[in-house]
């Protein structure tokens, strides 16, 4: 649309150019008309008239065709902020999605009690072996992600989600979608009680991706299993540090209200 902007400008500035002898001819004074008989100078009043009518009726076109580019222009500019702003609602209602798993997980049962640095060790090949096998890929990034999600929201087969999402980490690893694709298996795994599955995923949002939107989430969530396997100092440590990288976001917050409860 840019283009056509620009093109109706370049027409307008060579219209200007073309029309120039006419409205020079078109503002002359009337009394340079010449001096010479009635009829030659109604004739040359007439020619001037003429020009300058051809002017103005060229000048108006141009000026309605670009201010057509123009509403055309601010048209699709209204349409990709409905879009964008329809995308970013859609990413917000995904989120609250996926985390209301945590809530769903908290009824689960507990995960066996493991050392300090299990909360975030590589998830056993006996959890893996508890999934279901991952479904075909289609090979595009955007498509997997979305079945995946599908899975989990939709359809509520946890396994075979958990199966996509492992998948499709393997077989995009630049994928943009890599920050949200592991903390879904971190709430996935959380959600089956599996809670050191699930810290080593949270894990590699907030090492990997701290740049994330969920990256602040992951930490907090890592805090919450050291708090429910017992380990209050290291989740004590935790919290403080999501408020200390993380400050004036809601895992902050809901640092500061656990820190409280601990006392």
């Amino acid at each position: 649309m840019s283009s056509n902007f620009r093109h109706s400008l370049l027409s307008l500035a060579l219209l200007v150019g073309v029309a120039a002898p006419w409205a020079a001819t078109a503002q002359a004074p009337i009394s340079n008309v010449g001096s010479g008989s009635v009829e030659d100078r109604v004739t040359q009043l007439e020619r001037i008239s003429n020009a300058h009518s051809q002017l103005l009726t060229q000048l108006q076109q141009q000026l309605a065709d670009s201010q057509r580019d123009v509403d055309s222009l601010r048209g699709q500019i209204q349409e990709n902020q409905y879009q964008l702003n329809q995308i970013v609602e859609r990413q917000k209602q995904i989120y609250q999605q996926m985390d209301s798993l945590s809530s769903q997980g908290a009824a689960a049962a507990p995960a066996p009690a493991a050392d300090a640095n299990s909360a975030a060790a590589a998830p056993s090949s006996s959890s893996a072996g508890d999934t279901a096998s991952a479904p075909a890929s289609s090979g595009d990034a955007n498509t997997d992600y979305n079945n995946a999600v599908s899975l989990a929201l939709e359809k509520k087969q946890y396994d075979q989600a958990i199966s996509a999402f492992q998948a499709f980490i393997k077989q995009y690893p630049d994928s943009t979608y890599l920050p949200n694709a592991n903390y879904w298996l971190g709430q996935l795994y959380y959600n089956k009680g599996k809670k050191d599955d699930a810290a080593y995923y949270y894990a590699v949002v907030v090492k990997n991706f701290p740049k994330s939107p969920k990256s602040a989430d992951a930490m907090f969530k890592v805090g919450v299993i050291m708090q429910d396997k017992g380990q209050k100092d290291k989740a004590k440590a935790v919290y403080q540090q999501v408020q200390k990288q993380y400050p004036n976001t809601d895992a902050a917050k809901q640092s500061q209200k656990r820190l409280s409860a601990l006392g």
